[in-house]
């Protein structure tokens, strides 16, 4: 086996075994499952391990120096309507081909998919396009992350409310697997070029960018359209009986899950052609690893979406209706809080996230660390978010208090911690989110009675929001542990000084 994916598939297991075992404990101690439904439930996560190593090994094959080629060639171009064309296409193009955008469009039946896929495409664009001329006019990412989600807060008063969870939950959903690699790798092609001390924090904060486009859009939709109807379709649970029925699902459901892949990379990989035709960037030996690359990230992404939508998806609603019952209620905050905690290490965007930002600061920031903080922060938000499912309580109250916490940090945290952090929020709610959180919250909904739209749309916000929070207090304290290195650092020297102008004047 390929060195590289042997190391991505130990990787994957470490990741999804946690919530593969909460799982399983729960359908022996708490919520008892059917044998077909639990071996759909493990059959997926055998799918989602080899189809997120798959996906992770080919995006950084293909998807990474394709963005970084892209980044620099253009900034080196000079031309800024060129600029700005090349990025509101790319923008468009990488979003339509995002997976966890068709999940979102099928919950949302009172707009056409054509229409809201096309929608958050063109929030996409637009906004990386305001992105990367923040990079080129190094303008102060705080300050405009204040600016924008003020206005986006005041917007979203005036839209419908039936309609606000859902578009906060676009925001969310957008920045997945497809558009992440591309877009980090993006950024550091446009900030390679620069020699000055910023250049390396400002790579970071296009994701975030990207993250708000949608929000904006998806709420000037929901005036135009009006969709106080919208409602989340319930997953179905498969009758399956034997591992025979099992196998016949994912089977009979994959060509599906390819036609669907296929024809979202083919805009990208069109991009892929067009680039190396006029810009013969890469040698033969690169462009046949990048080709690759795309093959081993159209593979595991099938397997990925498959494994998602077959196994995990039916269970997170069974479990979220068989919690809210009146003897478990009291269950489902600290369960939802425990998966929370393990379902943001499946999410094959965030580990390409966490490997970039581990690059680009040197190890400054590793791996580990981001991965504990996004733990700890989508633990909280999951349990708060289940609480508002249970309650009924408006949106607002969680959303608004938390932005403006985000964004007063924004104050005191060093520039590299915040473009991480509003990175993170889009990065964290991927597909085990939207497919797995979101039919839990459904599941609830449905249980206790409430409204399926206002209070189970909002899971995918509430679980972009908490790393905005959550890295920058990582900051706070990595910025005090340097001032105490600092402070210590000057007293030997301090001492040093001393010892040797005694040594000095003994001779």
């Amino acid at each position: 086996m390929n060195r590289q994916l042997k190391e991505k598939i130990d990787e994957s297991v470490n990741a999804v075994l946690p919530i593969t075992l909460i799982v399983l404990l729960l359908s022996i101690f708490v919520v008892p499952m059917e044998t077909g439904t639990l071996s759909l439930f493990l059959v997926g996560a055998a799918m989602l391990i080899v189809g997120m190593a798959f996906f992770q090994l080919g995006a950084e094959m293909s998807m990474t120096p394709l963005g970084e080629g892209v980044g620099s060639r253009i900034i080196k171009s000079r031309h800024l309507w060129t600029l700005i064309f090349v990025c509101l296409m790319m923008g468009i193009i990488i979003t339509i081909a995002e997976p966890d955008l068709q999940v979102l469009a099928n919950q949302v039946p009172s707009v056409p998919n054509s229409v809201l896929i096309g929608t958050v495409a063109a929030g996409v664009g637009c906004f990386l396009v305001l992105a990367v001329l923040r990079i080129l006019f190094r303008r102060s990412l705080p300050v405009l992350l204040c600016i924008l989600y003020a206005l986006l807060l005041l917007l979203s008063f005036v839209a419908p409310g039936d309609f606000i969870a859902v578009a906060f939950d676009s925001g969310g959903v957008t920045t997945g697997p497809m558009t992440v690699p591309f877009i980090m790798a993006l950024g550091i092609g446009l900030s390679s070029t620069r020699s000055d001390k910023n250049g390396a924090s400002d790579s970071f904060g296009l994701i975030s960018f990207c993250s708000i486009g949608p929000i904006v859009m998806v709420l000037l939709l929901g005036i135009f359209f009006h969709p106080e109807d919208a409602a989340y379709n319930a997953t179905p649970i498969p009758d399956v009986v034997t591992m025979q029925d099992v196998m016949r699902e994912f089977v009979e459901k994959i060509p599906s899950y390819a036609q669907e892949v296929a024809l979202s990379i083919l805009p990208v990989l069109a991009v892929f052609v067009l680039f190396e035709l006029f810009s013969k960037r890469h040698h033969r030996r690169r462009i046949i690893r990048m080709s690759v690359g795309f093959l081993y990230t159209i593979i595991g992404l099938i397997l990925f979406l498959t494994g998602v939508n077959i196994g995990f998806a039916p269970v997170g609603s069974l479990l979220g209706s068989a919690l809210a019952v009146p003897s478990r209620r009291w269950l489902l905050i600290p369960i939802g809080a425990l998966i929370g905690y393990y379902i943001v290490k499946a999410e094959p965007a965030v580990q390409v996230l966490n490997r970039q930002v581990e690059d680009v600061t040197n190890g400054l920031i590793s791996r580990s660390s981001m991965n504990l903080c996004l733990s700890v922060g989508i633990s909280v938000s999951v349990a708060l978010a289940l609480l508002r499912v249970l309650t009924g309580f408006h949106i607002y109250w969680l959303l608004i208090p938390g932005y403006i916490t985000a964004l007063a940090m924004t104050r005191f945290v060093p520039r590299v911690f915040v473009g991480i952090a509003f990175d993170s929020g889009g990065v964290a709610s991927g597909p085990m989110t939207s497919t797995f959180l979101l039919p839990l919250a459904m599941g609830v909904c449905t249980a206790v009675g409430g409204n399926v739209v206002t209070d189970a749309f909002g899971v995918v916000a509430m679980v972009a929001m908490a790393p905005l929070i959550a890295i920058q207090i990582m900051g706070i304290r990595y910025q005090l542990a340097l001032r105490r290195f600092a402070a210590v650092a000057s007293v030997l020297m301090d001492d040093i000084d001393d010892d040797a102008i005694l040594v000095f004047e003994e001779e």
